[in-house]
């Protein structure tokens, strides 16, 4: 029997492409392009699961499939390589990041190769290599060097408008500031210190230096964007987080909401990506309205999107971290309110926003006027109300939303209904709020929300108490982190003016350092270069999302000295045709890296406004852990399926000791010390483990290495058998149980080219046209399913094809050399191989995709099933041209029909032509 070696086969062919670059990419081509791109990885020390591959076998069939389609296929790989995880190593250890770093991609580099992925390494890019990140910096600066003009709704350049200022102040401009710009004259523009010009324009900047209240985590030294924190916690560690008001970077990412929104209608995305995104930049129409401080002159002012709803206001809520909240607490509720601020405030605003379920307040001690009924109502502070969205206060109005309701019955606060009709009960389910009419809310009763609104916002336009506006509940992002392992900013302070290198002092290289922590007075870990610290560079460096945001730019031209990319190969490139990664980013990666992408539109770089035109948000591949089950205050375990007998504590267990659920129990006493004199209660002489799906994870022992999956049954089985787990967005386990069958297809495909000794045997004769049949049937289906990213289906294809020219004993070359190069996308080595041997020179990659042809397709008979008086009682093979009135004579002189006909003529013969025949007796 020949037998498929793909130990050799695999490494020969990899070394190849390696070797001749067969996957290089040029701009210079006349084919169309197709450029697809996976996220590229963050290099961890673990190195890859079987669970990370998943989106990158994905693209490479895409990749390779495109190729043999006639595109020029650009499909690079590189490394997210700047990231929290080295620089605690450094910390621990005082090695440098830049080796842990260089070790992990090494590893990484060596595992992807062993899966056969047709990358070009040509255009590799680490975002920790200074070549790379010199371009960061320079995105950074023109980003600070510009301002957003809402009028032309762009990015133009800051010299345009210290101009305006020169000759007119500001007035007349409508940019994207922040809230507390003045109005000054040219006059007064001229007479400005230069530190206070720099401040007036820091809040014009698309990226400027301001006191916010962030995310700062002592543990790991540095501050946390939301997405970091969760429950109060750093992501990484478990680390405690607290609110706090630094001095930091932050980009003016509002300036774009609107262009971000509608950028989604444009993109082909997941449904649910989208919505993500939407719910986060949160656009909202409403207004603004100032609620009147008793005995204060004070005036807190609220964003609402519900004007309508204004009578019905019982109380106003203010954020933790609300700037006047000393002033609005009594002398009575002072040690209340520090102890509420104190706890509330440390939560990130994430946590605050997705908990609906926790109810927490704290009243100030004070009371605003509602200026619709000039009733006087308390001010509360409450850990839901964000400072950063809207004006940091809420008008809350208990019986239009769910949240005041919650927070109002639960302090027992006033509950006034204000709208009346079908649906506007709020403790039902069916509540709407914006059914029914206006009720108790004086000249608005009796209108619909939708008249309301308008009416509500006349009325408070007449009285000078506020205006409509636009809202976007998303905020600017924090760009600055107190660590070391990262782009350092490209700014140096001179008379605490902030001010940008000139490009050709790029890259501003990350200093060396004795330790890799903050100094003994607090400052950031490059604060220890004495040099750099005494030269005045900006000592925060940039967060992990910045050398991602920009990525696949770089892939078009990664060597270009001069340019961030020739603008000749942006053109060439465009968009990523298709993006491959988890749905994990949507509100970080993917947000921020469109953010970039439009900024560059606006600067003329790139042609296009979204950076990628289709996106497959890949399923992730879970873990499936094993469990012994240790009887409590012993050392001894029993069986899974004896474990109620016992009191018992689930332990988990190293998934590489257990085979099909059997645990090898002279392993698991070798694996840790503590289990050395295990002993085991037994159930027909195994030890049966208990399962649970979890994610893949080093502390649930469950982690599966690609590695020894390629060791056992090789890269291409590894590559079938995780499409063929189930559809690629899906979650799914990994199981190796079904993995042997995709091993045996592929020795079965090997065999059809190989006689039983282990010859090379392929027959040059005619095809039949049945194996005819199953070649382009096979061509059809798989062609139709890659087109439309199902992946999963062609391996079953596949499978199907090969046992029917089994079972036909098909060798003949004019049906396996078409269908070599069909299987090739996913299965590219053993399909590279037989390839060579049926004597092509050329990788098969260079080959065209077979084209199919419906001819063969179409069916020359059809078996019929003939039912008498209600019973199939015989099948007939007959063509499927033949008239009605033929197929009729045939069935009637068929002997089994004759047979149950008993002679007598029938009353009716009924034919469907292809389909079936009824006699009626």
């Amino acid at each position: 029997m020949a037998d498929y070696h793909f130990g050799e086969v695999e490494k020969k062919w990899q070394n190849k492409w390696s070797a001749e670059k067969t996957f290089k990419a040029a701009e210079n081509s006349t084919k169309p392009k197709y450029y697809v791109l996976d996220m590229f990885p963050y290099p961890s020390g673990s190195g890859l699961h079987v669970g990370h591959p998943l989106g990158y076998i994905a693209s490479d069939i895409m990749a390779r499939y495109k190729r043999i389609k006639g595109y020029n296929v650009l499909h690079p790989m590189g490394f997210d390589s700047f990231g929290l995880p080295a620089e605690q190593y450094a910390v621990q250890t005082g090695q440098h990041p830049a080796i842990t770093t260089e070790q992990n991609i090494a590893r990484y580099i060596d595992q992807l190769n062993k899966i056969g992925f047709s990358f070009d390494w040509d255009r590799e890019i680490r975002t920790s290599d200074p070549a790379y990140y010199k371009w960061t910096q320079w995105i950074f600066i023109q980003l600070f060097n510009h301002w957003y003009n809402k009028t032309t709704d762009k990015a133009e350049p800051i010299a345009a408008l210290i101009k305006h200022f020169e000759a007119n102040g500001n007035a007349g401009i409508a940019a994207a500031c922040d809230e507390d710009v003045t109005v000054f004259t040219a006059a007064n523009w001229k007479d400005f210190s230069e530190k206070e010009q720099s401040d007036i324009l820091l809040k014009y900047r698309l990226t400027y230096l301001s006191e916010t209240m962030v995310n700062w985590c002592p543990g790991l030294g540095t501050v946390l964007a939301n997405e970091e924190v969760k429950d109060g916690l750093s992501e990484r560690g478990g680390y405690p987080v607290e609110r706090k008001k630094m001095k930091q970077w932050s980009m003016r990412i509002t300036a774009y909401a609107d262009r971000l929104l509608k950028g989604l209608d444009t993109i082909d995305w997941p449904e649910a990506m989208k919505e993500m995104q939407r719910y986060w930049i949160g656009k909202s129409l409403g207004a603004m309205l100032s609620f009147k401080v008793v005995d204060k002159d004070m005036e807190l002012t609220v964003f609402t999107t519900r004007i309508d709803t204004t009578f019905g206001v019982t109380y106003v809520s203010i954020a933790p971290e609300h700037e006047w909240i000393a002033e609005l607490t009594s002398p009575e509720q002072k040690a209340a309110v520090e102890e509420y601020v104190t706890k509330a405030k440390n939560r990130s605003e994430r946590d605050r926003m997705s908990d609906v379920k926790t109810v927490s307040g704290c009243f100030t001690g004070s009371y605003v006027i509602n200026p619709f009924n000039n009733e006087k109502i308390p001010v509360w502070i409450a850990d839901y109300v964000l400072a950063g969205y809207g004006t940091g206060v809420v008008m809350a109005v208990p019986s239009s939303d769910e949240r005041d309701y919650k927070f109002a019955s639960f302090y027992k606060l006033p509950i006034i209904a204000v709208q009346e009709g079908a649906h506007t009960d709020i403790t039902k389910e069916d509540f709407d709020p914006k059914a029914g009419t206006m009720v108790n809310s004086g000249f608005l009763n009796g209108l619909t929300v939708k008249e309301a609104i308008p009416k509500a916002i006349e009325f408070i336009e007449a009285k000078k108490i506020g205006f409509a506006k636009i809202n976007f509940k998303m905020r600017d992002s924090i760009f600055g982190r107190q660590r070391y392992w990262g782009e350092p900013i490209p700014v140096f302070y001179k008379n605490d003016i902030p001010y940008v290198l000139n490009e050709s002092e790029l890259p501003l290289v990350l200093p060396a350092i004795d330790e890799y922590k903050p100094t003994e007075t607090g400052e950031p870990p490059l604060a220890r270069n004495k040099e750099f610290a005494e030269k005045g560079y900006e000592l925060s460096t940039m967060p992990g999302w910045a050398g991602s945001s920009w990525y696949f730019m770089r892939y078009m031209d990664p060597q270009n000295k001069t340019v961030l990319a020739a603008a000749e190969k942006i053109n060439y490139w465009g968009q990523v045709d298709l993006y491959m990664g988890g749905a994990e980013h949507a509100t970080g990666h993917l947000l921020y890296s469109r953010f970039w992408n439009k900024f560059l539109f606006d600067m003329g770089i790139t042609p296009n406004e979204e950076p990628f035109a289709k996106l497959i948000n890949q399923g992730m591949i879970q873990g499936v852990s094993k469990f012994a089950y240790r009887i409590n205050g012993t050392n001894k375990f029993v069986s899974a399926g004896l474990k109620k007998e016992y009191d018992t504590t689930p332990i988990h267990v190293d998934v590489n000791i257990v085979n099909n659920d059997i645990l090898d129990t002279e392993a698991f006493k070798k694996w840790r010390p503590d289990f050395s004199s295990a002993e085991f209660i037994l159930e027909n002489n195994t030890y049966v483990c208990g399962s649970e799906v979890e994610k893949m994870s080093k502390s649930k022992f469950n982690v599966v290495n690609p590695d020894d999956i390629v060791n056992k049954y090789g890269a291409d089985t590894l590559r079938m058998y995780e499409m063929f787990l189930g559809p690629l967005e899906q979650s799914k386990p990994w199981n190796t149980n079904g993995i042997e069958g995709v091993y045996k297809f592929l020795n079965r495909f090997w065999r059809l080219f190989h006689d039983a000794t282990s010859n090379f045997k392929v027959s040059d004769a005619e095809p039949s046209a049945e194996e005819l049949k199953v070649l382009h049937k096979t061509l059809k289906r798989v062609e139709e399913d890659i087109e439309r990213f199902s992946f999963n289906t062609p391996v079953s294809t596949f499978m199907i094809c090969v046992n029917e020219l089994g079972t036909l004993k098909c060798n003949k070359r004019a049906i396996l050399e078409p269908l070599t190069i069909a299987l090739s996308p996913l299965a590219p080595h053993i399909a590279e191989e037989l390839w060579s041997l049926l004597g092509h020179t050329e990788s098969v990659s260079t080959a065209t995709y077979p084209i199919w042809d419906e001819k063969f397709l179409v069916e020359s008979s059809h078996e019929y099933p003939v039912s008498i008086n209600g019973k199939m009682r015989a099948k007939l093979n007959l063509p499927v041209d033949m008239p009605a009135a033929e197929v009729e004579q045939q069935v009637l002189a068929n002997e089994i029909v004759q047979k149950w006909l008993e002679g007598k003529a029938p009353k009716k013969v009924i034919v469907i032509p292809n389909k079936i025949v009824n006699v009626v007796m």
